[in-house]
C-alpha cells in the first residue's frame, strides 16, 4: 500500500486529498473546518499556512497516522514562477514576500508531520494538478485537457494531454492572459467581492451583451483559436481603475441599486468569455484531436461557458470535476505524485463528490442535546422531507458525505418546492440573506431529466450542477422558482446511483406533485456550507428554514 497526501494552499480554497494505493479515499476543503470562506485569504504573505484541519481530517478517514503517508504531493512548483513574467509596475517586494513563504512549506509540513519528507514531497505544477485532477476521474483512457484560472505559477490558460496514465501540458498561455483574474477584477467593479464570480455570472442573464460588444473586444479578444487579455484592466496594473472608469462608468459601490448597465457589462463579460473559451476548445481539438475534454480551473464553475462548449460538438464527450477550483488541485497533486513514483498506474473514473466527513446518529443526537433541542426519529426521512417540501416548507437535507467542491449536491443542501413564484424571493431574502437576482438550482431525477431540460448529450458531470440547459417551453410555468431570467436553469441531475437517499426524496417529491424536480441551494447562511451537526443546528437556528433532517433525526422550528 501507498499512501499519498495531496495539498492545495498556496493561493486560496486550501483543501486536502488523500490517495491510498492510487484510491481516493477522501478530499475536504479547509473552509468547512475553520469556517473561514475560502479557508483563508489569497495573500502574497500565507502560502504556507497548511490546511491543517483538511489534512487530519483526510488521515483520520483513510485510517491513517502522519507516518503512514509515504509521498506528498503539493500544487504549485516554486521553480516554475518565473522572475521575469510580471511588467515593469509589478512590486518586487511582494513577490520577493511570496516565494520566502512558499520556501517555508517544507518546514512547515515536517513540522505539521513529525517527520522530514525531503525527496517524498513533490511540488506539481499547479495547472497540471488541476488537469489531473479532471483527467483521472473521468475515465477516459485519453483526453484533451484545458485549464483555465486566475493564475497557477505564471499561467492563466494551459492546453494538456492525457494517455493511460501520463498527463503532459502542451501549451501555455502565461499572464496577462487570464480569464479568472478578469473575472475578479468585473465582479468587484460590480460591487461584489473578488470571488464572487457566480453573482456576476446571475447577472449576466438580465443584460445586454451588444452595449459593451465593442468595448469588451478591446479587452478580451476572441480569434477562432486564439484569445488575449488587455493587461491595464487587470487589478495589479496601476491605471486600472480609472481605464474601467473611462470605459464603463463608476463602479457599483456595494449594496447600492443595480442599474442596467451594470448587466449590461456582465453579459458582455459573458459573452466575451464563451468566444474565448470556444477559442481555446477549438486550439485543443487541433492539438489533441480526440472525443474526449476534460475541463479544469476556477473558469470551469461557469455554468453557461461549459453549455456553450457541451452544445458546439467539437468534442463528443466532456467532463468537468466537481471542484474545478483550486481546491481540486489537492486531489490532482496527490495522482501526480502516485503517478510520478509508482508503476501502477492510480484509479480511473471514481468521480463522486461526496469525499468529505459523515456523523453517526449518536453524534447528531449529542448535538441536539448540546444544543437543548428535541428531536424525533423518521420512519422515512426522504418522505417526510418531501412532504413539507410539498407543503411549502424550506428543508435542510443533512445525509451522508460532504460534497467536494463549491456545490451543494444533496447531501449538504437546503430544499425548497420549485412550484412556488414566491420560494425564490423566501430564500434569497429570509433564508440566504443575498441578491433578489441570484438563481436557484432545479435537482432533477436523472430519468426524468429530458422531459423538462433541453440537456442533450450527458456527462457524468451534469451531476455536479456544472451546466444550463434551456427550459422546455412547456415546463417554464410549472417550475418558476427555479427559471433564470433567460429560460435556463444550473441543473443537478440526480441518479440512484450516485446518491441514492436523495433519489428517494425526490421520487416522494414526484409522487405527491408529478414534479421530479426540488430546489437545491447550498445549506449556509453567508458562510461556508455546513459541515457537522453543531453548524447545521446553528445555521437552522439563525434562519428562516422551516425543518432540518440529519440522518433520520428531525428538527422543526416549531419544536
Amino acid at each position: 500500500m501507498v499512501n499519498v497526501l495531496g495539498i492545495n494552499s498556496v493561493y486560496h480554497e486550501s483543501a486536502a486529498a488523500v490517495l491510498v494505493d492510487g484510491k481516493l479515499v477522501a478530499a475536504v476543503e479547509e473552509e468547512r473546518f475553520n469556517r473561514i470562506k475560502h479557508g483563508k485569504e489569497a495573500s502574497f504573505d500565507n502560502p504556507h499556512q497548511l490546511p491543517e484541519r483538511a489534512i487530519r481530517h483526510c488521515l483520520k478517514t483513510a485510517g491513517l497516522s502522519a507516518r503512514d503517508i509515504h509521498h506528498v504531493g503539493f500544487s504549485f512548483d516554486p521553480r516554475r514562477r518565473r522572475k521575469s513574467y510580471r511588467a515593469e509596475w509589478w512590486d518586487p517586494r511582494l513577490e520577493e514576500t511570496f516565494r520566502l513563504r512558499v520556501a517555508q512549506v517544507p518546514g512547515a509540513l515536517d513540522e505539521l508531520l513529525g517527520r522530514t519528507l525531503g525527496k517524498r514531497l513533490h511540488f506539481v505544477s499547479h495547472h497540471l494538478a488541476h488537469a489531473a485532477s479532471a483527467y483521472f476521474p473521468s475515465g477516459f483512457d485519453r483526453a484533451a485537457i484545458l485549464t483555465i484560472d486566475g493564475i497557477g505559477e505564471t499561467a492563466g490558460a494551459s492546453l494538456a494531454k492525457a494517455v493511460g496514465a501520463e498527463v503532459k501540458e502542451i501549451e501555455v498561455f502565461d499572464y496577462p492572459h487570464s480569464m479568472g483574474f478578469l473575472w475578479e477584477v468585473f465582479s468587484s467593479y460590480l460591487g461584489f467581492s473578488h470571488y464572487d464570480a457566480s453573482k456576476t455570472m446571475g447577472l449576466a442573464a438580465y443584460g445586454n451583451p451588444a452595449v459593451y460588444r465593442e468595448t469588451f473586444h478591446s479587452i478580451l479578444r476572441a480569434e477562432k483559436e486564439n484569445y488575449g487579455i488587455a493587461q491595464d484592466v487587470l487589478g495589479s496594473h496601476p491605471n486600472q481603475a480609472a481605464t474601467m472608469e473611462k470605459m464603463f462608468g463608476p463602479p457599483r459601490q456595494p449594496d447600492s441599486e443595480f442599474l442596467p448597465r451594470h448587466a449590461d457589462i456582465a453579459a458582455s463579460l459573458q459573452e466575451a468569455t464563451d468566444a474565448a473559451v470556444m477559442a481555446l476548445v477549438r486550439r485543443i481539438k487541433r492539438m489533441v484531436p480526440v472525443e474526449n475534454l476534460c475541463i479544469a480551473g476556477g473558469v470551469g464553475l461557469n455554468c453557461v461557458a461549459n453549455e456553450v462548449v457541451q452544445n458546439s460538438g467539437e468534442f463528443a464527450n466532456l467532463f468537468i470535476p466537481s471542484a474545478p477550483h483550486d481546491a481540486g488541485t489537492a486531489i490532482g497533486a496527490a495522482f501526480m505524485a502516485h503517478v510520478d513514483t509508482q508503476k501502477k498506474p492510480p484509479q480511473r473514473g471514481y468521480s463522486t463528490p461526496y469525499l468529505g466527513p459523515s456523523f453517526k446518529r449518536r453524534e447528531i443526537l449529542e448535538a441536539v442535546k448540546a444544543a437543548g433541542l428535541k428531536a424525533r426519529k423518521s420512519k422515512s426521512p426522504a418522505r417526510d422531507a418531501a412532504k413539507m417540501i410539498a407543503d411549502g416548507k424550506i428543508v435542510a437535507w443533512f445525509q451522508g458525505r460532504m460534497e467536494f467542491g463549491p456545490r451543494a449536491l444533496g447531501n449538504r443542501s437546503l430544499l425548497a418546492d420549485p412550484r412556488r413564484p414566491e420560494m425564490r424571493d423566501i430564500l434569497n431574502q429570509k433564508v440566504k440573506h443575498r441578491e433578489d437576482f441570484r438563481p436557484f438550482a432545479p435537482s432533477v431525477l436523472s430519468e426524468h431529466a429530458d422531459e423538462w431540460f433541453d440537456v442533450g448529450p450527458r456527462s457524468a458531470s451534469h451531476e455536479f450542477m456544472l451546466f444550463t440547459p434551456k427550459v422546455k417551453a412547456d415546463r417554464l410555468n410549472r417550475i418558476p422558482a427555479v427559471v433564470h431570467k433567460d429560460g435556463t436553469a444550473r441543473v443537478q441531475l440526480v441518479s440512484r446511483k450516485l446518491n441514492p437517499r436523495y433519489h428517494e426524496l425526490i421520487s416522494c417529491f414526484h409522487e405527491l406533485t408529478g414534479v421530479p424536480i426540488v430546489v437545491n441551494t447550498s445549506f449556509n447562511d453567508s458562510e461556508p456550507i455546513v459541515c457537522t451537526p453543531t453548524d447545521a443546528i446553528v445555521t437552522f437556528r439563525k434562519s428562516g428554514i422551516d425543518a432540518l433532517i440529519m440522518d433520520d433525526v428531525v428538527l422543526t422550528a416549531q419544536g
